[in-house]
């Protein structure tokens, strides 16, 4: 159907429910709802085939006016608590998957940087980890529990330390996208050499399946926040520096609350992270279905939330 045809069948319809917001005379959930589901298959209609036109615009901002009109209209029950998991974060990790996908792939090159190295160089790792350490490592090893230093400290005195650590590395890495992202880029990097350090060294002592069982049951909620802290950092950096059509103030703005937002949804993952490590890594000798499964259920819910749950909610609800 021709752009013209489209909208002259349309319009009067859309004009309608422009009147209704303008007057503030839609009073019910159901009928906000209706009007939404209307507005939104048209506007998937014109984005597939107008798309970047007039209609397509002004069909956004009208579904945008119908979303508000939701969410005002919203059953008490759904409080703040549930719509800043719910909507809020979705979003803003939304209009940042690209920042998510730079950081993932940022740090994952220097993680196999850092493999690579180790390779090529079996002292490398006491330049990363440290002399201390890796005699620590190799007398573990050489006492046959290479997890052990899991297992060096009290658990409630690790949880703490562990946390608390993790907290500030995440929140460096966030804040230090305010330094035109290259802040954010240098913990990114730093953490991700010492990551495929750290792995590969196992390797080199024919350990990667008994190391990779301890390590990604904190490491694979641990990791994935040290990344969201990534992009929460690049999304800040690049809202200054790349404002679009936006004034830099106001694109600085927006960009300091989505990755306000970004930040906050990964502290109690960072929390999670550090019990993990502090009670459940030193278990050795539980079986390795047990393990694998908390590996692979960490990365599924994270994936789910930040990755899958953003785009299904994209084809539900138009970006404000």
């Amino acid at each position: 159907m021709r752009e013209a045809s489209y909208l002259a069948k349309n319009e009067e319809k859309w004009r309608k429910v422009e009147a209704l917001l303008d007057k503030n005379q839609i009073t019910s959930t159901e009928e906000s709802s209706n009007l939404f589901i209307e507005l939104t298959d048209d506007l998937s209609y014109a984005q597939t085939h107008y798309p970047g036109s007039p209609t397509t615009e002004y069909l956004n901002q009208l579904a945008i006016g119908i979303f508000k009109r939701i969410n005002k209209n919203r059953k008490s029950r759904e409080n703040s608590f549930l719509k800043f998991w719910r909507y809020e974060v979705p979003m803003a990790v939304l209009r940042n998957h690209k920042a998510l996908l730079f950081s993932f792939l940022f740090f994952t090159f220097f993680v196999l940087l850092g493999a690579f190295s180790t390779h090529y160089d079996e002292e490398y790792p006491r330049y990363v980890l440290g002399d201390n350490y890796v005699e620590t490592t190799l007398k573990n090893i050489k006492d046959g529990d290479p997890m052990g230093i899991y297992k060096s400290s009290g658990q409630e005195n690790m949880f703490w330390g562990i946390t608390l650590n993790n907290l500030r590395v995440s929140a460096m890495t966030f804040v230090a996208g305010i330094f035109v992202c290259f802040g954010t880029c240098y913990f990114l990097f730093k953490n991700a050499i010492m990551l495929g350090c750290f792995q590969y060294f196992f390797v080199t002592k024919g350990l990667f399946i008994d190391s990779f069982l301890a390590i990604w049951i904190h490491g694979t909620v641990e990791i994935s926040c040290i990344i969201i802290a990534g992009a929460a950092g690049i999304a800040l950096g690049r809202s200054f520096m790349f404002p679009g059509t936006l004034s830099r103030k106001d694109s600085f703005i927006r960009g300091a609350r989505d990755s306000v937002l970004i930040f906050l949804s990964i502290v109690p993952l960072i929390i999670l992270a550090g019990f993990l490590e502090s009670f459940v890594t030193r278990l050795t000798e539980v079986p390795t279905l047990f393990r694998m499964f908390i590996i692979l259920g960490s990365l599924t819910v994270i994936l789910f939330y930040y990755v899958y749950y953003p785009r299904q909610l994209k084809k539900q609800l138009p970006l404000a």
